[in-house]
């Protein structure tokens, strides 16, 4: 059992139940499920709309008589440049004139679902261990149909590019093969020896204007399958082409959910109690309401809002209204936390993932041990949630960013019992996310707050109310057992994590509307694979587990970027480190001994530490690696860090990176760049204490976050590769910590195993 220790150390964890009736049970029922959908008839067809000069070809592309190319996007822009990167792959396809492409995001609809994240998400409520291929392959296509059939259409999991590539690109080979099957027919020509560039479809010196023919062309019939274009002479995939998001974003133009203004328009803030079972129980209503340009108050079980003619004069009404909240239940604090990690690690878990015989083993042999510690980690966005409301008759319009419009709208209409034809929702680009924006409470407030003053209402959360009331990446406690051959190498490795089930807790909060303490207190206990994900080595150990130790620590959790991987990276490759010391080898040469079946992870760390002039890892080097893979991606990461008079100094980090083919080079080093100073954050700050049921931080400078003065340098290099597009979006954030962690090791002799590094004497 996890968490009975014998005198050599030994660890094994329970798997998750999965017994022969209970196979037979799901197999039936997902059969039956599968049956039955199978035979529910269904025709998505496009839902955009047009205008009366513009054509629809297909879900992802319009086309204008004036010759530009809408691309329909859909997913949330939040940053990573969706709003590029899939345009780019259209227009390259299409043989586009990029000048001519614009941008608009998509409607709600199943064309648009996200299969590749309810794919890859769903370990964390259906183990796979021991579950037969017939019954894995019908639960897989029952979670895929549920997503469609749902409109799942989830930003998350660098997931954009690796899900919607093929999409765009038949798409825009549909459209291509119209276009030119039209301009064969004007020109009595056969259709497969035209070609398409910059706009214009070409036959043996003759060309026609994509407008001139898109009318037409809309009206044809494509063949099945799709017919792609040949390898340009100039291809727009691979380049480094502007962003299309850029010039409104530098010159204000672009819209945020905060700068949406009605006729007739109020604003509210709103303020909310601590975490847990709390309901709002008084509030001083004459003081609050005697507030200058205060107009209305909007009670709530669980918050009140103040409505003014400005947002200033309603937050600061709120501390007039002196609300006053109470909690049933022990309140949340860092030292309640800390021990509910302390208990899980201690107590029975589920064991996730193992290779080899790990008991074996280790039987009667002495274990090496060590434990590491991270604090909860905060999303802090420039942009804190808003969202803006409007009633029109029976319908409510709601504009705000989200990562899952559909979940977003099925909330608002359940908190406000119109049906879901009767919420309109503007999905807006975000001001950073970082898996924030899958939380919808700010879009239901404001619905609730139109809807009871009658007037459209823009609501903003304080700077304050977004440190205290966004869920945080959840802390985690690990402890890492390892068994040594006679070279020093690892022979057999426990990863025991002590987490909460994270993954539970938000599916709960997203797809049933749970409140946020209710679903975390019904996730406690749960085995969640999600939750230890990126924990299984790459290493070649031969044996091998990891085991998730469920904590009920009170407060609910939230995926963050990077999610689980932001913290099982730190616990491997700073223990990895500890190994090699142990071994008296220094860190590249034991990583790369260990490497042999991660090929593409070898060559990231050897073209690394080559760029960094790696010095062996010597005492006094400040010099620390770090490595580890993530959806479809590979990263290694030298990093040069030191004590100084002002703490902590990082001063270079060195990244390479194997992300398969690139759509766009510029943006792809962003992402990668963004990554690492996210990494950065977290690994100094990003983080507050709890007291009282809330974070005892209020503004952004009482987290820790690196500035730009404090920022490394940075050199990052991407291996040519012609594989399918891996994830960029998060791979960046796991390896900033170890890397940083090993590095002091090496300037000062002192291991530091807990997040954040300022938190600790240098």
């Amino acid at each position: 059992m996890a968490g009975i220790r014998d005198t050599v150390g030994r660890q094994s964890g329970r798997a998750p139940l999965v017994t022969r009736r209970s196979l037979l049970v799901g197999a039936t029922a997902a059969g039956g499920l599968a049956l039955a959908w199978s035979v529910w008839p269904r025709d998505y067809r496009p839902n955009l709309t047009a205008a009366p000069d513009e054509h629809i070809f297909n879900a992802f592309l319009k086309i204008g008589d004036d010759g530009h190319v809408s691309t329909i996007v859909p997913q949330c822009e939040m940053g990573q440049g969706v709003t590029t990167l899939l345009p780019q792959i259209i227009a390259d396809e299409l043989g586009a004139d990029w000048r001519t492409v614009a941008v608009e995001t998509a409607p709600i609809s199943p064309l648009y679902a996200n299969t590749l994240v309810v794919d890859e998400d769903s370990a964390a409520f259906m183990p796979r261990a021991g579950v037969p291929d017939f019954v894995a392959d019908v639960r897989g296509w029952v979670r895929r149909e549920w997503a469609v059939r749902h409109a799942v259409m989830l930003t998350a999991n660098s997931s954009s590019v690796r899900m919607f590539e093929g999409p765009c690109r038949d798409a825009a080979a549909q459209a291509r093969v119209l276009l030119m099957m039209e301009a064969a027919r004007r020109w009595d020509a056969n259709w497969q020896e035209c070609d398409t560039q910059d706009g214009f479809v070409l036959h043996q010196g003759k060309r026609l204007r994509f407008g001139e023919l898109a009318a037409a062309a809309a009206r044809l019939t494509p063949p099945d399958p799709p017919v792609y274009r040949a390898s340009s002479t100039d291809p727009l995939y691979g380049k480094e082409l502007t962003r299309l998001d850029l010039p409104a974003k530098v010159d204000g133009s672009a819209n945020y959910a905060g700068d949406i203004r009605l006729p007739d328009m109020v604003y509210a803030a709103i303020r909310q109690g601590p975490f847990g079972a709390t309901r709002l129980k008084s509030i001083d209503k004459k003081a609050g309401l005697a507030s200058r340009d205060v107009l209305y108050v909007v009670e709530h079980e669980r918050w009140v809002a103040a409505v003014a003619r400005n947002w200033w004069a309603a937050n600061r009404a709120l501390d007039r209204f002196a609300p006053v909240f109470e909690t049933r239940g022990p309140q949340i604090s860092t030292d309640r936390i800390d021990a509910a990690l302390s208990s899980a690690l201690a107590a029975d878990g589920w064991r996730i993932a193992q290779q080899g015989d790990v008991e074996g083993a280790m039987e009667g042999r002495t274990g090496i041990a060590a434990e590491y510690l991270v604090a909860p980690a905060l999303h802090a966005p420039i942009e804190t949630r808003s969202a803006t409301a409007a009633v029109d008759g029976d319908r409510l319009r709601v504009w705000v960013a989200t990562q899952a419009p559909a979940q977003c709208r099925a909330a608002i209409a359940r908190a406000t019992g119109l049906a879901e034809s009767a919420v309109i929702l503007f999905p807006m680009m975000a001001g950073g996310s970082f898996d924030a924006c899958l939380d919808h409470s700010v879009a239901v407030q404001a619905a609730i707050i139109a809807r009871q003053i009658k007037r459209p209402v823009q609501l903003a959360w304080s700077r304050a109310e977004e440190i205290m009331r966004v869920p945080p990446r959840a802390p985690a406690r690990a402890k890492m057992t390892a068994t040594l051959n006679s070279a020093g190498g690892i022979d057999a490795l426990v990863s025991r994590i002590a987490v909460p089930a994270t993954n539970h807790e938000v599916r709960a909060r997203l797809f049933d509307h749970i409140p946020a303490d209710i679903a975390q207190r019904n996730a406690a206990g749960k085995a969640d694979a999600a939750a230890v994900e990126g924990a299984a080595p790459l290493y070649a150990i031969p044996h091998h587990a990891v085991d998730h130790c469920p904590a009920d620590i009170g407060l609910p959790t939230a995926r963050w970027r990077g999610n689980a991987d932001s913290y099982t990276a730190f616990f491997t490759e700073c223990f990895i480190d500890e190994m090699a010391t142990r071994a008296g080898s220094d860190a590249l040469s034991y990583r790369m001994a260990m490497l042999g079946d991660a090929p593409l992870l070898a060559r990231c760390l050897l073209t690394a530490t080559t760029l960094g002039g790696w010095e062996g890892g010597l005492s006094g080097s400040a010099q620390g690696l770090a490595c580890h893979a993530m959806r479809g991606s590979y990263i290694a990461l030298l990093a040069t860090a030191r004590p100084s008079d002002g703490g902590l100094q990082v001063e270079q980090l060195v990244a390479v990176v194997d992300a398969g083919r690139l759509v766009n080079p510029t943006i792809a080093r962003q992402q990668v760049e963004g990554g690492l100073i996210f990494g950065l954050a977290a690994a100094v700050g990003a983080t507050t204490d709890y007291e009282g049921g809330v974070a005892t931080a209020r503004k952004l400078h009482q987290l820790g976050l690196p500035k730009l003065s404090q920022s490394p340098e940075m050199l990052i290099e991407f291996v040519d590769s012609d594989r399918e597009p891996g994830g960029l979006g998060e791979i960046g954030v796991p390896v900033v910590a170890p890397a940083i962690a090993n590095a002091l090791f090496a300037a000062t002799g002192r291991r530091i195993r807990r997040l954040p590094l300022s938190a600790h004497p240098l």
